[in-house]
């Protein structure tokens, strides 16, 4: 098999094993439905191991596949590049799918969308990797595009629940904003390269660096800056950075192997790819990099601080993807991409573990998601306690694990910095690794230790088994916990083994461009010695100790004294408010945008529609016509004295007239 044909394997294996469960469902049956689709995202995996032995023998691809038309020069065509960043995410999103398929068995085994559900992960496995592996720009929107419908029609799964509509259609709202500014950021490359191939546009960025566009009449404004920030927009609607960061905890409304698919490991992280992709842009763009970090700092550190007030165990770590989310982005800032790409790639791994086990709770809990009434699980689920706190280990970055790794190298890198905004940064990713810790250890202590409180769960509004009403825990299905097993092994070991390649060695080449002004890396590699040594030194350090309080403080705020937590909510009343109330930032936009657009809505049909329209167009026409009739009429009565006064009324006009002209 030639390599061109193992590429197109890699996205259309799962896109047949969508439509022969999609529409065949019911035709190939439960079994029929996962056998193709996990078969699929199996051969896809597989194409992406062989693809990425060879980039390793050093053999790259960049070139067209389809060409689907040409406007006026501007070809706009379907390609496949295949470099180092590529192989990463393709092999990151195969595998976590295979996951979460192998997952979706047993999770949604009662299911009656079964074969609907199984169609849709399989159709959003094939755009992630139609977006990931492009060449040009309109591939990438054709992906970012797929990726959020698909998102829309997950989210909303269960289409009977008020809720889960509600949050897909926040979900499909909120990413046209980001998509908006995306597709501007597209336009302007397009007008000012003529090309939408990402090769031919780098090449022309030297040039762009030096073009300015004025928005504004008298303030030029630097064209790159303003085409990365547009195309930055469209990663904050993504990637749910601050303020378009809404939509990602509604949409735990979604089953929860959407959850780990989607919000964890891949769609979420597609705006850190796309702008790790963009190097050779943001790099010539001092303001866009600021624009990046300061963004992702203060989606780092508030977005934890929600997650401490957080009772529903799927939020909580949405939450905490949020605030990871905030941290790749800051490396992205700080110029520092390969470490964001390898924070994403750990992070991948631990938060599909996480978001994986909740969902594990969930079933052994019969339905319950409320983790006050949870505790003592570890006696009665003992592989999803072992995992979960693997998972939870390395999302607060213990030493040795995957996510110290790639977190510490971030700290690093921004205090390292010298992008403006860097400051801030560094205060939110150190004063992060404490809230992290905190809220991570909150919830692991409150479901996994303690008394059990299973018998306190109130008889309405938890889950939708009320039979089961205080019924014992139970391990769930092998089918749930081996895809468990199998991310708990990269969630340890993956960064101990790729650190040195990816970070400090020659692992992306010429993929991710660094300008030379930025060498936050090279003094990283200089201090670097081995993984081992990294993990060692790791223990001394400030990040291990603010790690190590919060979950000290956690085990006594809920083991030990439990009911200091609700003395210190009343007594910070305000506080707690604002952080239950999410920063007020629902309501603000209910307020302010679909207020105002409903106000806009308004005027426009009482003045623009009502007023202007009908009362001046449609109804005023029908009253001049009227009132010129009337005036008419009058002339045209029938009778000799009216006809006689009008002929004398027109010869002494006429006259007039006439003795003005001579």
């Amino acid at each position: 098999m030639d390599m061109h044909t193992l590429y197109l394997t890699v996205p259309l294996a799962p896109l047949a094993g969508c439509l022969l469960a999609g529409f065949f469902g019911k035709q190939i049956g439960r079994a029929g439905a996962h056998t193709v689709t996990i078969l699929g995202v199996a051969v896809a995996f597989v194409a992406s191991l062989l693809i990425f032995q060879d980039v390793q023998a050093g053999h790259l691809f960049n070139g067209t596949i389809y060409n689907w038309m040409e406007s006026g020069g501007l070809k706009l065509q379907v390609g496949f590049l295949i470099d180092p960043l590529t192989t990463v995410m393709m092999l990151v999103v195969t595998f976590v799918s295979l996951m979460v398929h192998i997952y979706t068995i047993g999770y949604m085994a009662e299911d009656p969308g079964y074969q609907r559900f199984f169609a849709y992960i399989s159709l959003f496995t094939f755009s992630m990797l139609m977006l990931v592996m492009a060449n040009n720009f309109v591939q990438l929107f054709f992906g970012w595009e797929a990726v959020g419908l698909v998102s829309y029609l997950l989210i909303g799964f269960w289409y009977t629940r008020p809720t889960a509509i509600h949050a897909n259609l926040k979900a499909f709202l909120v990413n046209r904003v980001g998509d908006f500014g995306f597709l501007l950021g597209i336009g302007l490359i397009a007008a000012n390269c003529g090309s939408l191939d990402y090769a031919t546009v780098f090449a022309q960025a030297p040039q762009l660096a030096e073009k300015s566009i004025e928005l504004f009449a008298g303030s030029p404004w630097m064209l790159l800056s303003v085409t990365c920030i547009c195309l930055f927009i469209g990663a904050m609607g993504k990637s749910a950075q601050f303020p378009l960061h809404v939509w990602l905890p509604d949409s735990m409304e979604g089953p929860t192997p959407i959850s780990a698919l989607i919000h964890a490991a891949t769609m979420v992280t597609a705006g850190i790819f796309m702008v790790s992709r963009m190097s050779p842009l943001f790099e010539l763009s001092e303001t866009a990099l600021s624009v990046v970090m300061v963004i992702g700092a203060i989606t780092a550190l508030f977005m934890g601080f929600l997650g401490v007030v957080q009772n529903d165990i799927k939020r909580v770590v949405a939450y905490s993807t949020l605030s990871q989310l905030g941290y790749m982005t800051v490396a992205l800032g700080a110029s520092a991409y390969s470490v964001g790409i390898f924070h994403l790639m750990t992070h991948a791994f631990f938060k599909a573990l996480l978001f994986l086990g909740a969902g594990s709770v969930i079933i052994g809990c019969h339905h319950n998601q409320d983790i006050r009434y949870m505790g003592g699980l570890r006696k009665h689920m003992p592989i999803t306690w072992i995992t979960s706190l693997i998972g939870s280990l390395a999302l607060i970055g213990f030493p040795f694990l995957s996510g110290f790794y790639s977190k510490d190298s971030i700290i690093e890198a921004v205090a390292l910095s010298h992008t403006p905004g860097a400051g801030f940064a560094y205060f939110s990713v150190i004063v992060g690794v404490f809230v992290t810790a905190f809220y991570s250890f909150r919830m692991y202590f409150l479901v996994f230790h303690g008394q059990e409180r299973y018998d306190q769960v109130p008889k309405h509004g938890h889950g939708h088994d009320e039979h089961h009403h205080g019924a014992k825990p139970h391990e769930s299905p092998a089918v749930v916990w081996l895809p468990l097993v199998l991310l708990a092994i990269p969630s340890w070991v993956i960064g101990y083994l790729t650190i040195k390649p990816m970070l400090f060695g020659e692992y992306f080449g010429s993929s991710i461009f660094i300008a030379p002004a930025h060498h936050a890396l090279e003094h990283m590699k200089e201090e670097f010695h081995t993984s081992a040594a990294m993990a060692l030194h790791g223990f001394t350090q400030l990040p291990f100790i603010l790690a190590m309080a919060g979950v000290a403080l956690s085990w006594f705020f809920y083991l030990k004294r439990p009911d200091l937590p609700v003395a210190i909510a009343r007594a910070f009343k305000p506080i707690y408010t604002l952080l239950e109330n999410k920063y007020y930032m629902d309501k603000f936009n209910e307020w302010f945008f679909a207020g105002g657009a409903r106000l806009l809505g308004r005027g426009l049909w009482k003045g623009g529609d009502q007023a202007l329209i009908d009362g001046v167009v449609v109804n005023g026409s029908a009253k001049m016509v009227g009132w010129i009739s009337s005036v008419v009429r009058l002339l045209q009565g029938g009778q000799i004295y009216r006809y006689a006064f009008s002929m004398i009324i027109g010869v002494f006009v006429l006259l007039t007239l006439w003795i003005n002209r001579v």
